[in-house]
């Protein structure tokens, strides 16, 4: 996204600079143009002198777009910018007004009419009077002004774009990495508990986690995972989970046996369902089942995370960790997704569906 973004300003760039060059060249292909509409035989005396009246204007364009715009167009010194202007303006036509009305002689003597040789004296280096020629240069700066003013605008917009998309990535990596302490700290709690039961237990589920925070460490730091991947961590952290409770608990994990590696989604988002089910739907005093169901058709991934609910662990408080799903689901999906909170004195349950990735993309892209 960020090289589209540099390559959309470079081709604004290119656009902005081949505008000038082509209104330039059209302007000193005039006199051909003109003598050929004509039918007159095109001299070059001729086109020099034509050249020379068109130079002041090209001069003042060069002038106003690559230092005068660029440096004192800007909020403070639009007097100075307005104030130099007139001046360049109004000095180029002067003097040229003076060179004008002095006895100087400019000689041009180029090619040979017939057996003559034609030799233009005093020639005229403005198009209009002093006072046209300002006024011309005057529209020229306008258009000029108004053309970078527009460049320069698409420009900001892709700029601000990039700095949005900036941000929003920032506030992605904290959101993201906010849930791994939760996730670390319960995993370790769960091992800890297997240390006193069973040792060599301990000791396997202490390379599971190894497994498993080097895909919360690397994995996750990714904008997308496959989908069989972030199940397959799904299903070692209820792996783990099952250490702490006995058979009283109903444990169910269905997912998607065969998915191919091209489907993605955004990393770490089911995770947090699961602890909350875990925190929330087992008791030891009372019976507890965990539901986990974990679907894919379509381009779309449905998750729904059911738990029993048990009076001594209500709390008003949804947890950090489900806002953070939503302001990640906001971020990536700008509301293209559907959460869906059931919950009565028995249950609770949250269906997630969301589009994978790829086909997201190709939805947006359109």
């Amino acid at each position: 996204m960020k090289d589209k973004k540099i390559l959309k300003i470079r081709k604004q760039v290119i656009g902005e600079n081949t505008l000038y060059f082509a209104v330039w060249l059209g302007v000193f292909l005039v006199p051909f143009m003109n003598a050929g509409m004509m039918s007159e035989q095109i001299r070059p005396d001729m086109m020099l002198v034509a050249w020379l009246k068109i130079m002041p204007f090209y001069l003042l364009f060069v002038t106003n777009n690559f230092l005068l715009f660029k440096y004192l167009h800007r909020k403070y010194l639009y007097w100075a910018y307005y104030l130099v202007a007139l001046l360049l303006i109004g000095g180029m036509f002067s003097l040229l007004e003076l060179y004008e009305q002095s006895d100087v002689a400019f000689t041009i003597s180029l090619g040979e009419v017939g057996d003559a040789v034609r030799t233009l004296q005093h020639t005229s280096l403005s198009v209009f009077p002093w006072w046209g020629n300002m006024l011309a240069a005057v529209a020229m700066f306008a258009a000029n002004n108004t053309i970078i003013t527009f460049y320069r605008t698409m420009r900001e917009e892709v700029d601000a774009e990039r700095l949005q998309s900036q941000n929003l990535q920032a506030e992605m990596y904290y959101l993201k990495h906010q849930i791994n302490p939760h996730f670390l700290m319960n995993t370790l709690n769960n091992i800890h508990a297997l240390v006193d039961i069973d040792s060599e237990a301990a000791k396997q589920a202490v390379i599971q986690l190894s497994d498993m925070m080097r895909y919360v460490v690397y994995g996750a730091g990714d904008d997308a995972i496959a989908l069989k991947k972030d199940l397959t961590f799904i299903e070692n952290y209820i792996e783990l989970m099952r250490i702490r409770y006995t058979d009283d608990v109903e444990i169910v994990y269905n997912r998607p046996e065969r998915l191919s590696g091209n489907i993605e989604i955004p990393p770490l988002i089911f995770i947090v369902f699961v602890e909350n089910a875990f925190k929330h739907g087992v008791s030891y005093d009372s019976a507890s089942y965990i539901h986990i169901d974990i679907s894919y058709e379509e381009g779309f991934v449905v998750g729904r995370f059911e738990n029993s609910v048990h009076p001594n662990k209500r709390s008003g408080n949804p947890g950090i960790g489900l806002e953070n799903v939503r302001k990640r689901l906001d971020l990536i999906y700008n509301n293209h997704y559907n959460l869906q909170i059931d919950e009565s004195d028995k249950n609770y349950c949250i269906t997630l569906k969301i589009p994978t990735l790829n086909s997201y993309e190709m939805h947006r892209d359109r």
